[in-house]
């Protein structure tokens, strides 16, 4: 999957109605929003959408969204429910004498409905608030940095630790897995190998408590890789 084509792909487990929006407009929306956001936009055309993360300077993840361009000057970021206003501060935090102005709609729906849900869990997409903490979780154990991140685009705050690990070849502490679950096992659940070691934690359950997402320790080789990285 590249990132132009991982907007359409990702569609049928975004729930639309369940999505904060920031829009940002101006003369200087694109060259600020450009040296903010982990993705490159200047050769994004008008209708066009990106995934990126948006870090902080010291390499963690504030919030993961879709960046769209709308219009010449204006692109709306969109990202899960609840974390939109995380999203407007990050964006306001280095605007400084510059002409972009910053709008934020809520959304209509607090959590995604069902069958968005499954279908995220069962692609291996993480969400804000539930594999994504912010300011806690680095991009390289969510395993979308081949599609959140240009690394040929400039510089940009917490563009060092992804740009260290990434030319290092450093695996991440935890990958991000799908996993087919036991019976009553919920978030907060550890989760363990076939000797019945302690190896990750359930991060994510499906309504049907069939499958789930699970941050597991390097090196262990269990259930399934996420859409982003086959």
């Amino acid at each position: 999957m590249n990132t132009d084509d991982a907007v359409a792909i990702t569609e049928p487990f975004i729930d639309q109605a369940a999505r904060d929006r920031v829009t940002v407009s101006g003369a200087d929306a694109s060259t600020y929003l450009q040296g903010q956001i982990a993705q490159e936009i200047r050769d994004l055309a008008v209708g066009a959408a990106r995934w990126t993360f948006v870090l902080d300077p010291s390499g963690k993840v504030d919030v993961l969204a879709r960046i769209q361009r709308t219009g010449d000057d204006v692109f709306v970021l969109d990202t899960d429910a609840g974390f939109g206003e995380t999203l407007l501060a990050r964006i306001d935090r280095f605007k400084i004498r510059v002409d972009a102005q910053t709008r934020l709609d809520l959304a209509t729906n607090a959590s995604p409905d069902l069958d968005h849900e499954l279908a995220r869990i069962a692609a291996g997409w993480p969400r804000m608030g539930a594999e994504i903490e912010p300011g806690s979780t680095i991009p390289a154990t969510t395993g979308v940095v081949t599609l959140a991140v240009n690394f040929q685009k400039g510089c940009y705050p917490g563009q060092e630790l992804v740009e260290r690990m990434d030319s290092r070849g450093a695996d991440a502490p935890r990958s991000l897995r799908i996993i087919d679950l036991d019976e009553g096992a919920s978030v907060g659940s550890a989760v363990h190998d076939d000797d019945g070691n302690e190896v990750g934690t359930i991060t994510s359950v499906s309504g049907d408590g069939g499958i789930g997402l699970a941050y597991v320790k390097r090196g262990v080789d269990l259930g399934r890789s996420p859409l982003a990285q086959q």
